[in-house]
């Protein structure tokens, strides 16, 4: 590749590891071909991101800018896992003060694209007044943009949504048959972050102005997996919505994990347990169990007998002062076959080691993809954000199972807990999830496949430089 094709692109993932994680697994596969990224975020949150391998840090710049203080937002806090959810829209509207040093930065280092997220749905604007190529990198699925719907319905000009309910049945403009929607319980949960409050734009308006702006849509997704639901998202939003792969998340840490004292007590317990045994429990780094939900979850592990490692929030940041509590005597009980975890823990050195053969989790993208990049079996609970379409697409894949709840509350039972487990791990009539996530398992991790999505949309990108590059050649031909 000729070096004058090579691309300066900017990152700016939203302020949530969710986020941030699938933002940097694209960098680095961008790096690797030899182009040049500036990675934006906060000065707290790139200090924590995993560390780069040396071959890539050249390609890779990390730049802090300091988020604004926003009055009840708590100190310190700079990302999702910081704060309690119900101060996460103070987040956002300190994310919204990074208007102006954003476009500073936009201005002073010239990129050829800008890759942004679902919250600075400003962006767009500035980046068509720059005369940058700008994309919307969708860390949700297809199936979830393409449920959200077109432009107006976001912004609510028009079919507004305004009722949990009317996002428990599949929208109109989807047009085969699908069981992909919310349940009543998953959409109340989060109702208040889809239609916004004074303080707060919606996270529907956030998506709709920010997919209105953007030149192109970049979709973690591959065409064989949802190739139904991509074609919903070109159709309903008439742009191109390129896939760039599942991107399985890599891990460099140069070895020093395995000197982490916490890491090296598991890896010894795990190594003593049986090969595909042991179920996996982790609800990523927001979702945060109710101390009802969390005592039926112990106690279902607990009847279920099977060998668990559970790495478990207690907490969301220093602000939240509604900490959950094990059953009495749950650690004692399940001593020597269970392990809880109340720290940060490695999920992938956890997730890929052998003795693990189930996953319960909240159906976070992220984790569904690291199952399946080591074949373990799927059990979900959802709780929050994109959590429940997830779960559908994957239930009507036969690629998962999910706990039976009250639809409108979403209790479960440490029975329920239980048997889910059981069905998927052990039995017969449970074979098929196990066998389709192991059938999976090429289409979402193949390094050659996920190579030619980087490639096809680094070529789209080169192309649409030079075609900017001749407008611009010739507004200037015009203006002179």
């Amino acid at each position: 590749m000729a070096e004058n094709l090579k691309l300066h692109i900017v990152m700016f993932p939203w302020l949530a590891f969710g986020h941030m994680i699938p933002f940097l697994e694209l960098t680095k596969l961008i790096a690797q071909k030899g182009h040049k990224i500036s990675f934006v975020s906060t000065p707290r949150n790139v200090d924590r991101l995993p560390k780069l391998p040396p071959n890539l840090s050249p390609f890779i710049d990390f730049v802090k800018l300091p988020l604004p203080h926003v009055e009840n937002l708590p100190e310190n806090a700079e990302a999702t896992i910081d704060v309690p959810y119900n101060k996460v829209k103070y987040l956002k509207i300190a994310y919204d003060g990074l208007k102006e040093p954003m476009m500073q930065f936009l201005k002073t280092s010239s990129p050829d694209c800008v890759f942004y997220d679902f919250a600075p749905y400003w962006l767009g604007s500035i980046a068509v007044e720059l005369n940058i190529s700008s994309i919307f990198f969708s860390i949700f699925t297809a199936a979830f943009l393409a449920f959200i719907g077109p432009v107006p319905v976001l912004k609510g000009t028009e079919d507004a949504r305004t009722t949990p309910e009317d996002f428990t049945v599949p929208p109109k403009w989807v047009p085969f048959e699908s069981t992909v929607a919310f349940r009543l319980f998953e959409i109340k949960r989060i109702f208040d972050s889809v239609t916004g409050d004074e303080d707060n734009i919606s996270d529907l308006y956030r998506f709709g102005a920010t997919i209105e702006g953007c030149d192109v849509l970049a979709v973690r997704s591959c065409e064989d997996f949802e190739p139904e639901w991509l074609k919903v998202v070109e159709e309903i939003h008439r742009k191109p919505a390129i896939p760039v792969g599942q991107l399985p998340t890599t891990a460099w840490d140069g070895g020093n994990d395995d000197k982490n004292d916490a890491w090296r007590g598991m890896k010894d317990w795990l190594d003593k347990q049986v090969k595909g045994s042991l179920v996996y429990v982790a609800f990523g780094s927001e979702a945060k169990p109710s101390q009802a939900e969390l005592t039926e979850i112990a106690l279902g592990l607990e009847l279920s007998g099977l060998p668990f490692l559970w790495v478990l929030r207690r907490q969301r940041g220093s602000a939240d002062t509604e900490l959950v509590d094990l059953p009495e005597g749950f650690e004692e009980r399940t001593k020597g076959r269970g392990w809880v975890c109340t720290s940060w823990a490695p999920q992938l050195k956890i997730v890929s080691h052998d003795s693990v053969g189930g996953f319960l989790t909240h159906s976070g993208w992220s984790s569904v993809v690291e199952a399946i990049q080591f074949e373990r079996a799927l059990v979900l609970l959802t709780f929050l954000a994109d959590q429940g379409l997830n779960a559908r697409v994957l239930e009507e894949k036969k690629m998962a199972y999910s706990i039976p709840r009250n639809e409108t509350d979403g209790s479960f039972t440490r029975n329920s807990v239980a048997e889910s487990l059981s069905l998927v791990m052990i039995k017969e009539e449970g074979k098929i999830y196990r066998e389709n996530v192991k059938e999976m398992r090429d289409l979402f991790v193949n390094k050659d496949r996920q190579d030619r999505y980087v490639d096809n949309l680094l070529d789209y990108l080169q192309s649409h430089r030079r075609l900017k590059g001749k407008t611009k050649q010739m507004e200037e031909r015009e203006n002179n």
